[in-house]
Protein backbone atom coordinates (compact mmCIF):
# COMPACT_ATOMS: atom_id res chain seq x y z
CA UNK A 1 0.00 0.00 0.00
CA UNK A 2 1.06 3.02 -0.27
CA UNK A 3 1.45 6.15 2.19
CA UNK A 4 -1.93 7.99 0.80
CA UNK A 5 -3.76 4.76 0.66
CA UNK A 6 -2.91 3.55 4.01
CA UNK A 7 -3.74 7.20 5.63
CA UNK A 8 -7.43 6.75 3.64
CA UNK A 9 -7.79 3.53 5.05
CA UNK A 10 -7.07 4.79 8.54
CA UNK A 11 -9.37 7.46 8.22
CA UNK A 12 -12.05 5.13 6.83
CA UNK A 13 -11.55 2.92 9.82
CA UNK A 14 -11.47 5.88 12.46
CA UNK A 15 -14.58 7.43 10.89
CA UNK A 16 -16.50 3.38 10.91
CA UNK A 17 -15.07 3.03 14.63
CA UNK A 18 -16.39 6.90 15.25
CA UNK A 19 -20.12 5.96 13.53
CA UNK A 20 -20.16 2.75 15.06
CA UNK A 21 -19.59 4.01 18.71
CA UNK A 22 -22.17 6.90 18.25
CA UNK A 23 -24.83 4.73 17.04
CA UNK A 24 -24.41 2.65 20.23
CA UNK A 25 -23.75 5.66 22.59
CA UNK A 26 -27.69 7.19 22.89
CA UNK A 27 -28.49 3.68 23.75
CA UNK A 28 -26.31 3.47 26.72
CA UNK A 29 -27.78 6.81 27.84
CA UNK A 30 -31.36 5.58 27.24
CA UNK A 31 -30.70 2.83 29.73
CA UNK A 32 -32.10 3.24 33.06
CA UNK A 33 -30.00 4.22 36.73
CA UNK A 34 -28.48 1.20 37.26
CA UNK A 35 -30.71 0.23 40.28
CA UNK A 36 -34.18 0.26 38.04
CA UNK A 37 -35.50 -2.62 36.90
CA UNK A 38 -36.27 -2.95 33.39
CA UNK A 39 -39.33 -5.10 32.50
CA UNK A 40 -38.46 -8.34 30.11
CA UNK A 41 -41.75 -8.20 28.70
CA UNK A 42 -45.07 -6.23 28.55
CA UNK A 43 -46.96 -7.49 31.80
CA UNK A 44 -44.13 -8.40 33.50
CA UNK A 45 -44.75 -8.59 37.05
CA UNK A 46 -41.31 -8.81 38.30
CA UNK A 47 -39.84 -6.04 40.42
CA UNK A 48 -36.18 -7.02 39.87
CA UNK A 49 -34.05 -9.33 37.69
CA UNK A 50 -34.12 -11.88 40.37
CA UNK A 51 -37.63 -11.94 40.75
CA UNK A 52 -37.43 -12.13 36.86
CA UNK A 53 -35.46 -15.20 37.00
CA UNK A 54 -37.63 -16.54 39.32
CA UNK A 55 -40.73 -16.55 37.88
CA UNK A 56 -39.42 -18.08 34.69
CA UNK A 57 -37.93 -20.88 36.53
CA UNK A 58 -41.83 -21.67 37.68
CA UNK A 59 -43.57 -20.75 34.57
CA UNK A 60 -40.83 -23.76 33.58
CA UNK A 61 -41.49 -26.12 36.08
CA UNK A 62 -44.97 -25.80 35.68
CA UNK A 63 -45.21 -26.29 32.29
CA UNK A 64 -43.37 -29.63 32.69
CA UNK A 65 -45.47 -30.75 35.13
CA UNK A 66 -48.68 -29.99 32.75
CA UNK A 67 -46.94 -31.72 30.04
CA UNK A 68 -45.85 -34.36 32.24
CA UNK A 69 -49.37 -34.71 33.74
CA UNK A 70 -50.45 -35.23 29.97
CA UNK A 71 -48.14 -37.84 29.47
CA UNK A 72 -47.98 -39.87 32.07
CA UNK A 73 -51.37 -38.99 33.44
CA UNK A 74 -50.20 -38.31 36.64
CA UNK A 75 -47.65 -35.00 38.33
CA UNK A 76 -43.81 -35.81 38.57
CA UNK A 77 -43.00 -36.04 42.26
CA UNK A 78 -39.37 -35.12 41.65
CA UNK A 79 -37.68 -32.19 39.89
CA UNK A 80 -35.60 -34.76 38.82
CA UNK A 81 -38.82 -36.73 36.94
CA UNK A 82 -39.29 -33.69 35.00
CA UNK A 83 -36.25 -33.86 33.53
CA UNK A 84 -36.58 -33.45 29.64
CA UNK A 85 -40.60 -32.87 30.24
CA UNK A 86 -40.91 -29.51 28.21
CA UNK A 87 -37.92 -27.32 28.59
CA UNK A 88 -36.93 -28.89 31.67
CA UNK A 89 -33.14 -29.44 31.96
CA UNK A 90 -30.89 -31.14 34.29
CA UNK A 91 -29.41 -28.37 35.76
CA UNK A 92 -32.78 -26.91 36.44
CA UNK A 93 -32.87 -29.99 39.57
CA UNK A 94 -30.92 -28.07 41.62
CA UNK A 95 -32.97 -25.82 44.25
CA UNK A 96 -30.24 -23.26 44.34
CA UNK A 97 -31.65 -20.87 41.64
CA UNK A 98 -29.05 -17.65 42.76
CA UNK A 99 -30.98 -14.77 45.20
CA UNK A 100 -33.78 -18.06 45.40
CA UNK A 101 -34.42 -21.68 46.88
CA UNK A 102 -36.64 -23.73 44.99
CA UNK A 103 -39.02 -25.84 47.17
CA UNK A 104 -41.23 -28.98 45.82
CA UNK A 105 -43.52 -31.39 46.84
CA UNK A 106 -44.74 -33.60 44.40
CA UNK A 107 -47.66 -36.40 44.89
CA UNK A 108 -49.25 -38.51 41.81
CA UNK A 109 -52.24 -35.83 41.77
CA UNK A 110 -51.09 -32.89 42.98
CA UNK A 111 -47.61 -30.65 43.89
CA UNK A 112 -46.30 -27.30 45.28
CA UNK A 113 -43.61 -25.25 43.71
CA UNK A 114 -42.61 -22.27 46.31
CA UNK A 115 -39.44 -19.83 45.50
CA UNK A 116 -38.37 -18.31 48.65
CA UNK A 117 -35.47 -15.64 48.17
CA UNK A 118 -32.61 -15.21 50.13
CA UNK A 119 -33.32 -11.90 51.30
CA UNK A 120 -37.40 -10.75 51.20
CA UNK A 121 -38.28 -7.59 50.67
CA UNK A 122 -40.08 -5.22 47.94
CA UNK A 123 -37.77 -6.60 45.58
CA UNK A 124 -37.30 -9.96 46.49
CA UNK A 125 -41.21 -12.16 47.21
CA UNK A 126 -41.47 -14.86 47.74
CA UNK A 127 -43.59 -17.09 45.08
CA UNK A 128 -45.83 -20.19 45.71
CA UNK A 129 -47.82 -22.06 43.04
CA UNK A 130 -50.01 -25.38 42.84
CA UNK A 131 -50.94 -27.59 40.25
CA UNK A 132 -53.79 -24.99 39.10
CA UNK A 133 -50.76 -23.35 37.26
CA UNK A 134 -51.19 -19.85 39.73
CA UNK A 135 -48.78 -18.19 40.90
CA UNK A 136 -48.76 -16.08 43.76
CA UNK A 137 -46.52 -13.93 45.86
CA UNK A 138 -45.76 -11.89 49.24
CA UNK A 139 -43.11 -9.70 50.22
CA UNK A 140 -43.69 -10.17 54.11
CA UNK A 141 -43.75 -13.43 54.35
CA UNK A 142 -43.44 -16.83 52.44
CA UNK A 143 -45.96 -17.00 50.09
CA UNK A 144 -49.36 -19.50 49.93
CA UNK A 145 -52.44 -20.37 48.39
CA UNK A 146 -54.01 -17.28 50.26
CA UNK A 147 -51.33 -14.78 49.07
CA UNK A 148 -52.38 -12.20 45.99
CA UNK A 149 -52.23 -13.52 42.47
CA UNK A 150 -49.30 -12.63 40.26
CA UNK A 151 -50.41 -10.77 37.56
Amino acid sequence: MTKSNTRLFSIIAVLAIAAIGGLSAPALYAQAPSGAYQPKFKGDPAHSDSEAAALAYMRVVIRAQHRFQKQYSHYATSLAELVHSGSFTKRMVDPNRGDYTAGFKGKKDSFVLTMTPQHLDADHRSFYSEDDGKIHADEEKPASADSPVVK
